[in-house]
């Protein structure tokens, strides 16, 4: 994930090591060796099948590929009819030293790890990461476009959630782990007897900040070690065709309770909810997987970061629903920065984030033949004076040319109960041309029911992007796009609309030989918007920047920005602060510094200073987090952030602070309480979810929320806004019959 090239000697002995690894691999398959025994999870991997298992080869990766392994580290991999298995041996001659630092469920906190990265399909482009630490803790993740987070994409879905088990456990000696990944877990290709995947496994010592990896893989590329097309192939036989089947119920009950604070007062409203749902996934075939929902409820769901907008551009905010989760990456059809034909996210949300009841919904998921197909059906029933709607999508991809390159289209469409039709399309490739070299050519074209007359090239969004995917030396970026007048995907996001962008980003980056850098890395980045109709430029940006990789895990950013806006109509932040139209240029000072996230008091801070149109803009934002226990991590946040218009006597305050608490009791109850206030928007949050997991599959979780606009007293005392408050129980059963 970090490194470059330099001159020395050992560097020299790295990248022969890099080119021999890198021909080992073209070179043929491994046989994963079947256990010759059973196998009890109870993290010592002590049985007789274990002893028959040479362990992997381990290489460091970083912070110096093809250096000393400092720490005895042994991983074995085996598998029977119905799992997958890996044991870790991980020896330290400092057991204190190892990091255990919370045991709370999909959260690493700078712990020391054990790394799975399995690419079932065997495509070179998609996987998924199993992760356990010390504790036993479970993170589980899926891996898409091959690992690269370039162009806008998000190559890493963390709210992706499947069955596995582990077991840990910490002696004077080290710590030790076993894990059990289902096969009903993993989509694959069966041919004859044969399964075929690509495999990639790691050790991190958090303290050391050092990675260790089978099979070797060099740090040239921004996620080199989780990066599926770097990954062993490795042969399994005598699988077999699974068809999987997982039925989940839910019972929920609960209290909303909302008062409108707006003239004229009334009294608060109460609700009761009560609600029985399903959630249902079955393997049609080895590949393709069928998921259904009824009465569809995110309850769970953590709360979004509130935002501030100082521009007037629309915000882009993650989805987070587990039911979108599952092979989200299939979905993908990103368009730069942001920009997405497709974001799930319209999907029962409304553009303020509130919830819209889901009465149904289907996907199917996978693979059939050489194609790579996802097709998702949602109901969504009528709600607060909206109609109903049925919003669909269609996503297909293959390889083409080699296993770096593919092709493929989308379609989407929305269709209300009361005759309002949406529908997108488009059309996308992806070629490997050379080496680390990648061009992306796309095409895409909306029609929406209140569309006026428009071109075809004014619905049409094009796009192309030139890359070279490497932290080896130079790297580039390239990219050229026009988004017609017409062109909304009611079904995507779109940040700004009826441009043409032209982008560039140079980097160079390369490693030093020992002292307490890692690694430095330049920047040189342009933007540029064009209005279409005139031609005018809209915006524009020019970037140096300059990063720097501490050994130990810190990092520093520093930027200096040059930013022109041209704003054709008035831009108001609030009623006391403003912008008019016109045209504005200026210089800011971007600094950032995160500390060592394995260390116990750790966390980062931004200091952001220069004008901004035709004012100034101050905004500092600091936030520590404190790891007091595996049980207990504290973690703050306070961005004061400052607007001035000295000309027009203007002052704007956008201060937002942030409190979460995460609390875990074991690896079965933990908590996490999330309270924030936006001085913006004057609103005031609160988030406590307590979940009690009895086994993998069964949940019980208790959710309050609270929303409060705490706007300015009219002369009669009076608050415009609302308050909101709910409580929620539910309790989820997986049965897999």
């Amino acid at each position: 994930m970090r490194g470059a090239a330099s001159t020395s000697l050992p560097m020299l002995a790295a990248g022969l090591l890099s080119l021999a690894a890198s021909e080992a691999r073209a070179q043929g398959q491994v046989e994963l060796p079947r256990l010759s025994g059973s196998v009890q999870l109870d993290g010592f991997s002590d049985e007789p099948a274990w002893a028959a298992i040479e362990p992997l080869p381990l290489t460091m990766h970083w912070p110096t590929f093809g250096g000393l392994i400092t720490e005895r580290s042994e991983i074995r991999v085996g598998y029977d009819d119905d799992y997958l298995y890996f044991a870790g041996r991980f020896y330290d001659a400092d057991p204190a030293g190892i990091r255990a630092n919370t045991l709370y469920r999909d959260r690493w906190n700078g712990d020391d790890a054990f790394d799975i990265v399995i690419d079932s399909f065997n495509d070179n482009e998609t996987a998924l990461k199993f992760t356990t630490t010390p504790l036993g803790v479970m993170l589980d993740q899926e891996i898409s476009n091959d690992a690269d987070p370039s162009g806008g994409a998000q190559p890493v879905n963390r709210d992706w959630n499947t069955f596995w088990d582990v077991a840990t456990r910490i002696t004077e000696e080290g710590w030790f782990a076993e894990v059990r990944v289902p096969f009903s877990s993993l989509g694959y290709e069966v041919r004859g007897e044969r399964v075929v995947m690509g495999l990639i496994v790691g050790r991190y010592i958090s303290r050391k900040d050092e990675k260790y990896t089978y099979p070797a893989i060099p740090p040239n590329w921004a996620l080199a070690d989780i990066k599926p097309s770097q990954a062993q192939d490795v042969v399994l036989t005598g699988v077999g065709e699974r068809a999987p089947l997982y039925v989940t119920p839910y019972l929920l009950g609960g209290v909303d309770r909302t008062r409108s604070l707006s003239e004229p007062v009334g009294p608060p409203g109460t609700e009761t909810t009560g609600r029985v749902g399903l959630d249902v996934k079955y393997g049609l075939t080895n590949n393709l997987t069928l998921d259904l929902t009824i009465n569809t409820d995110f309850a769970q769901v953590e709360a979004d970061d509130q935002q501030v907008n100082l521009t007037r551009f629309d915000l882009f905010f993650p989805e987070k629903r587990r039911f979108f989760q599952e092979r989200s990456s299939v979905f993908q059809f990103i368009t730069g920065d942001e920009g997405r034909l497709f974001h799930s996210r319209r999907v029962g949300l409304t553009e303020e984030g509130e919830a819209l009841p889901i009465l149904a919904g289907a996907r199917v998921t996978g693979r059939v033949g050489a194609w790579d197909v996802g097709v998702m059906d949602m109901q969504v029933d009528a709600a607060a004076g909206r109609p109903g709607e049925n919003d669909a999508a269609l996503r297909v991809r293959r390889a083409v040319l080699n296993s770096s390159s593919a092709v493929g289209g989308m379609v989407t469409g929305r269709a209300t109960t009361n005759g309002e039709v949406d529908v997108s399309y488009g059309a996308d490739a992806l070629l490997n041309l050379f080496g680390d070299d990648y061009l992306t050519l796309q095409w895409a074209q909306s029609y929406n029911y209140d569309d006026g007359p428009a071109s075809a090239l004014d619905r049409a969004l094009t796009r192309v992007f030139w890359q070279r995917r490497s932290l080896n030396g130079l790297g580039y970026e390239i990219e050229a796009a026009r988004s017609g007048s017409a062109y909304e995907p009611r079904l995507g996001f779109e940040g700004r609309d009826d441009y043409t962008a032209l982008k560039s980003n140079f980097t160079y980056a390369w490693q030093p030989d020992g002292g307490v850098v890692s690694r430095h890395k330049g920047w040189v980045t342009s933007r540029l918007f064009l209005r279409n109709g005139d031609g005018s430029v809209e915006s524009a940006l020019q970037r140096l920047r300059w990063s720097i990789d501490f050994r130990g895990g810190s990092f520093f950013n520093v930027a200096l920005n040059f930013e022109y806006e041209n704003l054709d109509e008035l831009l108001e932040f609030s009623e006391d602060a403003f912008v008019p139209a016109g045209s504005y240029f200026g210089p800011n000072v971007f600094l950032y510094y995160r500390h060592s996230p394995g260390a116990q008091l750790n966390g980062d801070a931004v200091l952001h200073v220069g004008t901004l149109m035709d004012g100034w803009r101050g905004r500092l934002s600091l936030r520590p987090a404190w790891v007091v226990s595996s049980q207990l991590t504290l973690s703050t946040e306070y961005t004061f952030h400052r607007l001035w218009f000295p000309g027009r006597g203007q002052r704007f305050d956008a201060d937002i602070s942030r409190l979460r608490l995460q609390a875990a009791l074991n690896t079965r109850l933990f908590a996490d309480a999330f309270l924030q206030y936006n001085m913006a928007a004057e609103r005031f949050a609160a988030n406590l979810r307590v979940r009690y997991r009895f086994s993998e599959g069964r949940d019980l979780y208790l959710v309050y929320d609270e929303t409060q606009d705490l706007g300015r007293l009219s002369e009669d005392l009076v608050v415009a806004g609302k308050s909101d408050r709910r409580v929620l129980i539910k309790y989820e059963h997986t049965f897999q019959p």
